[in-house]
């Protein structure tokens, strides 16, 4: 008799019960040796965890009776060795497990002992700064240099970026989620361009068929993607091609900016284009590559139907051996 393919019923929370109709030399329902247990599999952030793993978190939970859950997770990080490519701790992404796993009551975790504010359901706007007010520059490119790139992340400058892009955006400001960099660009000691990079979406249609990799490789080397998540040439600022000017400056050095914060490098560039505002043309200049266009459905969809506009997805290879780089499985 072969074996018949297992149907998967979703629970809440991400959870997920395969349920074997036959597997040949193997427990299935209705065998004395069958266990509830031994269906359940639990998919999160790219990896799977079984009854084993959910096992071990519970007798960790067990021996350490006073933690809170922070120490938990920590503890959780310490003892897979659960690190990020920088070598700090995934202590936000084990949390997120723990607290699906405890909603959907495969363990059970301590009473919460402090609620700070969720800035993604409450989002906190950047502060209005007191700007200076500046002329308006309308120089060729060639009177701006030298063109100073400064990156705020973690510095005293990030405020200032952040209230640039809340205030002068049409998007306004969002705070990044994962890896992400920003950049103020200076032109004799004046502002004229901020630029926001973070960590790429992980499933773009378009754009996986042009990189040519696997599943199994594109869960592997996500992170070595960045997405140009935020571009503003400040109000004041009519330079003719500054728009493509920077990014080609940009290419040059973000993947080494990358790599002293995160300790990787980056090896291709993505961004979306909303077609109905926009023409792509600082992109396309700077030789940018028309990739596709999304589908429109976003990364929460649950109808598999349209619910926002269509975008123009363009991409930028750093490195003429991409393909080969970002297919590879080890």
């Amino acid at each position: 008799m072969g074996i018949r393919r297992g149907r998967r019923r979703p629970l809440r929370g991400g959870v997920w019960r395969w349920q074997a109709e036959e597997k040949k030399g193997l427990a299935f329902p209705g065998t004395s040796c069958y266990s509830p247990a031994m269906d359940l599999a639990i998919r999160y952030r790219g990896r799977t965890f079984g009854a084993d793993k959910i096992d071990f978190i519970r007798q960790l939970i067990a021996d350490h009776p006073t933690a809170s859950r922070k120490a938990l997770s920590r503890k959780l990080c310490e003892t897979w060795n659960w690190v990020q490519s920088n070598g700090n701790p995934c202590d936000m992404v084990a949390r997120g497990l723990l607290l699906l796993l405890h909603r959907a009551g495969h363990i059970e975790l301590p009473a919460k002992r402090c609620a700070p504010p969720n800035n993604v359901i409450r989002r906190q706007r950047p502060e209005p700064l007191p700007f200076l007010t500046w002329n308006p520059i309308e120089s060729p490119l060639s009177d701006l240099r030298p063109l100073e790139f400064h990156q705020v992340r973690r510095t005293g400058e990030e405020a200032v970026f952040d209230s640039f892009i809340e205030s002068h955006h049409y998007l306004g400001y969002m705070r990044p989620v994962g890896e992400h960099l920003k950049f103020l660009i200076y032109a004799r000691g004046i502002p004229v361009a901020c630029m926001a990079w973070s960590s790429a979406p992980r499933h773009i249609g378009c754009r996986d068929r042009f990189i040519g990799w696997s599943p199994e490789a594109r869960r592997r080397n996500i992170r070595f993607l960045a997405y140009n998540t935020r571009y503003l040439i400040l109000p004041w600022v009519h330079v003719k091609d500054l728009a493509s000017h920077l990014l080609s400056r940009m290419a040059r050095r973000i993947s080494a900016d990358w790599e002293q914060l995160y300790s990787h490098p980056i090896h291709f560039l993505e961004t979306f284009v909303d077609r109905e505002r926009f023409r792509g043309t600082c992109y396309r200049a700077a030789n940018w590559i028309f990739l596709g266009l999304t589908t429109g459905r976003g990364k929460a969809d649950q109808t598999n139907k349209p619910n926002r506009s269509l975008k123009e997805s363009w991409g930028y290879p750093l490195s003429p051996r991409f393909r080969e780089i970002l297919g590879r499985l080890g």
